[in-house]
């Protein structure tokens, strides 16, 4: 291999150059390592900052992604929404079983219909519209479950008060007899005029038992002018029983009572009756009622003590 040499002025003779070819390879080595660094960064460079596709579909990707959980969500939540809507309609059913006012239109329209969740958004990319949306959704929903725990604790109350009413209000004939006398106007046999009758008259001998017709809290018991011997039964909710001409009074004042708790027996005192009977008679809020129909075929009071007697 050839010897390589440069002249030298300042000592003005050949130098010879030593390990030339190592020093050229390094210097293409080092040539090439800096345009090659040149090269890559610009191109990440423009990648980055120029072509951002990369990212803009990894984006895309998420968003898509995205978008498909929040559909899958909104199936879900208007399922819910459809399931409450079905509570309200069979809840409000159940107000008007429990004697309450049923829902006003408002609220029905509130509870009923479709899908609040407007599910068009899906076709959109925009993600925070979307969940914006679903927002607003899942608070309507929210607002209707309080509005059935309401509902529920109004139900749940107006049962609770029908047990109350059912165990209260008179419901059987009070003693064992023949039903004369129907409420209304007649003509008295005493008095020999025109007169209401409040009240319905059951023929049947002196003694005879004497039940209440229904839970209360013995309001009189006591003598009462033409009546003679008389109980009054308040039954709460408005309703009062009165039973007049008594034998014998076997309650007093304050006392509770239960359906079918003995009370007193049928008589003839008093100076406005004939002849041995009970004289029944209904109230409520002040306003005297045929007790006819407060008198249930079904529910036979005599019968059972009769049963408990012979037992």
């Amino acid at each position: 291999m050839k010897n390589l040499y440069y002249f030298s002025k300042n000592k003005l003779k050949f130098i010879e150059i030593r390990g030339f070819y190592k020093k050229f390879l390094f210097l293409i080595f080092f040539t090439s390592f800096i345009l090659s660094f040149l090269f890559f960064g610009t191109y990440y460079v423009l990648n980055e900052f120029v072509n951002p596709s990369k990212d803009i579909q990894y984006l895309k990707n998420q968003n898509k992604r995205l978008a498909q959980k929040i559909e899958i969500y909104s199936t879900k939540y208007s399922k819910i929404n459809r399931t409450i809507d079905s509570m309200m309609i069979a809840n409000n059913d159940l107000r008007i079983s429990a004697n309450l006012p049923s829902l006003s239109k408002s609220d029905l329209n509130f509870g009923v219909g479709g899908s609040l969740f407007d599910l068009d958004f899906m076709s959109s990319k925009d993600i925070s519209n979307s969940l914006n949306s679903m927002d607003k959704f899942i608070d309507k929903i929210n607002s209707k479950i309080e509005v059935e725990k309401i509902n529920f604790m109004n139900v749940k109350s107006g049962l609770k008060n029908n047990e109350l009413l059912f165990e209260s209000i008179p419901a059987i004939k009070p003693a064992s007899g023949f039903l004369a006398d129907d409420f209304g106007m007649r003509f008295h046999p005493i008095l020999h005029i025109r007169r209401m009758h409040m009240g319905i008259d059951i023929i049947t001998d002196k003694g005879t038992p004497i039940y209440s017709p229904g839970g209360g809290v013995v309001e009189f018991a006591g003598i009462k002018g033409g009546y003679g011997n008389t109980i009054v039964i308040n039954h709460g909710f408005g309703y009062k029983t009165l039973y007049g001409h008594l034998s014998d009074i076997s309650v007093s004042t304050g006392q509770k009572l239960s359906r079918g708790t003995f009370i007193g027996k049928t008589g003839n005192s008093g100076i406005l009756t004939t002849g041995p009977h009970l004289h029944y008679e209904v109230h409520h809020n002040g306003v005297p009622l045929n007790p006819r129909n407060f008198i249930f075929d079904d529910v036979n009071i005599f019968e059972k003590k009769s049963l408990a007697i012979t037992n």
